[in-house]
């Protein structure tokens, strides 16, 4: 090369400076300090996205299962004392509980207050695909959206409706399996609850003192849309303004800089929050009304239930009501007003736990949204 021709020049100085006046560049190196920190960030803010999305689908799911396997014990004994017409303790409150609990497990397996669990699942699958099904063959919408039509709203309801109406005798056999005695009883089998669902439907294989179909159906699906429609407008009601008083606090205190993205707090609690009271203002509405539907879908299967006056025993359940309004009637008059409200103590005892539980979930978001916004970028 010319370089190695020329005495006195060293051709390493010259092909490394370049590379030195780019270093010594004061503009460059802030392009490269810039693009770096560019570069580190996106991965991060978006790894912290993902740990908070899943930390908070997991904390929602396990407040689910929570709501549904935890506090199976409570429906159990709500269930129970309902459908004991010839109690002499109603339970009015959770206090008159614990000793019925105690002697219960006691004198029986840990697990005899989960009875009846696999069959509830069952009933709730048997309700989404009859919904999704419903909705494929019908032009009703499945899930309610907003703003909705007065002709949208009731055509939802309707698919409801019908869907309540197929779920209704698999609803019935899984009461039985809930409230029979483990000690008194033959543990049923896995699909027993929908065999015995069909059974109920056509009318065959059954016992003849059950009230036909058609006695309950009216009552049922009627309890079940008004459940359902309690629930829901009181789940928008308290949603909205959950979410309301969260962008009042932001817009108050991020009034001068631009706020930041949403919490898992802001993401998931409001919607946990909406569903516990939602459903715990449907089923205090309908208190009464669940318990003369309970009569009337047990009545006649020769069930045989634990003794919610003492926990020691076992009672058979033996009524002839002719209808709704003839259980309402007969319940009034033979066990008073109070008689419709038998099991409300596992009822407070139920919500109680739950929002026990919805308070852990809140401290759980809101510790594990401060620590990953502690954490360094």
């Amino acid at each position: 090369m010319v370089f190695d021709r020329l005495p006195g020049i060293d051709n390493r100085d010259v092909t490394q400076r370049p590379h030195l006046i780019m270093h010594q560049d004061p503009v460059a190196q802030t392009q490269r300090e810039v693009l770096s920190q560019i570069d580190g960030s996106a991965p991060k803010q978006h790894q912290l996205e993902q740990i908070q999305r899943f930390a908070g689908l997991g904390i929602g799911v396990s407040s689910l299962l929570a709501q549904h396997v935890l506090l199976h014990p409570c429906t159990v004994l709500r269930r129970q004392c309902q459908v004991h017409h010839s109690s002499q303790w109603y339970h009015l409150t959770p206090f008159t509980l614990f000793r019925v609990i105690w002697n219960i497990q006691r004198h029986q397996h840990a697990l005899t207050l989960w009875k009846g669990i696999g069959s509830v699942f069952l009933v709730k699958g048997i309700g989404l695909a009859s919904d999704a099904l419903i909705s494929e063959v019908t032009p009703f919408p499945k899930d309610m959206c907003r703003p909705m039509s007065l002709k949208r709203l009731g055509q939802h309801l309707i698919l409801k409706g019908l869907t309540f109406t197929v779920t209704t005798p698999f609803t019935a056999a899984s009461l039985v399996e809930t409230v029979q005695s483990d000690i008194a009883s033959e543990r049923p089998g896995i699909l027993d609850c929908v065999k015995e669902g069909f059974a109920r439907l056509v009318g065959t294989g059954t016992p003849t003192r059950l009230l036909p179909v058609w006695k309950f159906v009216l009552p049922s699906v009627t309890y079940h849309l008004c459940h359902y429609a309690i629930m829901s407008v009181t789940q928008y009601t308290v949603l909205m303004s959950v979410n309301a008083d969260i962008q009042d606090d932001k817009d108050h205190r991020y009034e001068e800089t631009e706020s930041p993205p949403k919490s898992m707090y802001e993401t998931y609690f409001p919607e946990l929050l909406a569903t516990f009271t939602g459903n715990m203002v449907a089923d205090l509405m309908l208190f009464p009304f669940e318990t003369v539907i309970q009569r009337l879908l047990i009545q006649g299967t020769r069930t045989i239930i634990d003794n919610t006056d003492t926990g020691l025993d076992v009672v058979p359940i033996s009524t002839s009501y002719e209808g709704f309004l003839d259980c309402f009637k007969t319940i009034t008059v033979e066990e008073g007003i109070t008689g419709l409200y038998k099991g409300f103590g596992a009822f407070v005892l139920q919500y109680a736990i739950h929002a026990a539980i919805l308070r852990l979930a809140y401290i759980l978001f809101e510790k594990i949204s401060k620590n990953l916004k502690s954490k360094p970028k």
